[in-house]
């Protein structure tokens, strides 16, 4: 009894980082805290963009049609890499489901997913998300290789990368909107 008077600090302690990582419930906390510090990413500086060299990139949609890269080329195009056992991943998810329902006429969304099909197919249809989901087919272009999720681009029509942001993200806000309006007038 005298060691846990002692020690409950401790035990209380490694009790709750044992349930951030190891349960369920800690997965729904690191979505939670990830919403409260999602902040908008920036435009690239125009002497930092970088042109897309290769659009020879093949995709499988979540009922195996394949669809190449090339088709969207003129356009502009907001690509995601994500996973659904990736918290920061689940975190900007509805947030790109809103701005999907906003520009889904305007703009290619591609959500790539590092996933099993069965997984995606459960959390998009448990969420209610209706955006189009894929999985790489063929080697990812090299200006898009990143090393963590989630990885999110905007090209455009010219095959720039002029927004990136590696982590979570809101990309409903009114900077990104301002980027996305801009480059589709182009």
């Amino acid at each position: 009894m005298k060691f846990l008077k002692k020690h409950y600090k401790n035990i209380l302690f490694a009790s709750i980082i044992l349930i951030l990582f190891l349960t369920p419930a800690g997965f729904q906390l690191k979505v939670l805290l990830h919403k409260y510090i999602n902040f908008s990413p920036s435009e690239i500086a125009i002497e930092e963009q970088v042109t897309l060299a290769n659009y020879n990139w093949q995709l499988t949609d979540l009922n195996g049609a394949e669809i190449n890269f090339n088709e969207f080329k003129n356009k502009v195009v907001i690509i995601n890499f994500w996973a659904t056992w990736c918290p920061p991943c689940v975190t900007e998810m509805e947030s790109f489901q809103e701005l999907y329902d906003s520009y889904k006429n305007e703009v290619v969304f591609l959500f790539v997913a590092n996933d099993k099909v069965e997984k995606v197919n459960s959390f998009i249809s448990s969420n209610n998300y209706s955006f189009p989901n894929y999985f790489e087919a063929s080697s990812t272009p090299l200006e898009l290789v990143s090393s963590s999720i989630p990885a999110t681009y905007i090209i455009n029509k010219n095959g720039k990368i002029v927004m990136e942001k590696k982590g979570s993200a809101n990309w409903n806000s009114d900077s990104v909107r301002k980027v996305i309006d801009k480059f589709i007038k182009e």
